[in-house]
């Protein structure tokens, strides 16, 4: 399990290994901590006090000094294991839901019509779906969309990176993602 870090504002700038975050906790250099300790680190025993050093990490830290981050400003990186994600593995024009590996990114505006690769053109679609429609738009397949593409926030991208992520982390990213996000439902 990794550690949700964030700016001192609480904006999330990464996921570090617990082994990285010690390292933070070590050079005292976290501002503040959400959620119960998750994995604990011994270090060697001290001659004085016979006493062993052991580092308590938090899911989520928040580090005193590091650069605001400026990703909140930034449109995330799009990777099919994102829009997949993002749409739930729902295919945007059947509507049934399928396995990754049955699902293809669907350019609405066809790439080789001026159509960009970006998360506002991207929809996640079935490999039939993807077939039938070609290289027309939509309206020229005679297929509607279920669903409009959008440009996930920062805390929904962290959610979308696909790690394994703990109840606190969730807790704390879904509270600053919209209500009308598909990571809601």
């Amino acid at each position: 399990m990794d550690v949700l870090q964030l700016d001192v504002s609480g904006r999330p700038q990464a996921w570090v290994s617990p082994r990285e975050a010690a390292v933070l906790y070590a050079s005292d250099a976290i501002a503040w901590t959400l959620g119960e300790a998750f994995h604990v680190l011994r270090g060697g025993v001290q001659r004085v006090t016979g006493l062993q050093s052991r580092i308590e990490v938090h899911p989520i830290i928040a580090v005193r000094g590091a650069v605001p981050s400026r990703a909140w400003r930034v449109e995330p990186a799009l990777s099919n294991p994102k829009l997949f994600a993002r749409d739930r593995g729902v295919c945007a024009y059947c509507g049934h839901r399928f396995h990754a590996d049955d699902l293809t990114r669907e350019h609405i505006v066809p790439v080789s019509r001026g159509g960009l690769d970006a998360w506002m053109n991207c929809i996640t679609a079935c490999r039939g779906c993807n077939g039938r429609k070609g290289n027309r738009l939509p309206e020229e397949a005679h297929m509607s969309l279920l669903y409009l593409p959008y440009v996930p926030s920062l805390h929904e991208d962290m959610i979308l990176r696909g790690r394994r992520i703990l109840s606190d982390q969730m807790e704390f990213l879904l509270a600053s993602v919209p209500r009308s996000s598909r990571l809601h439902a």
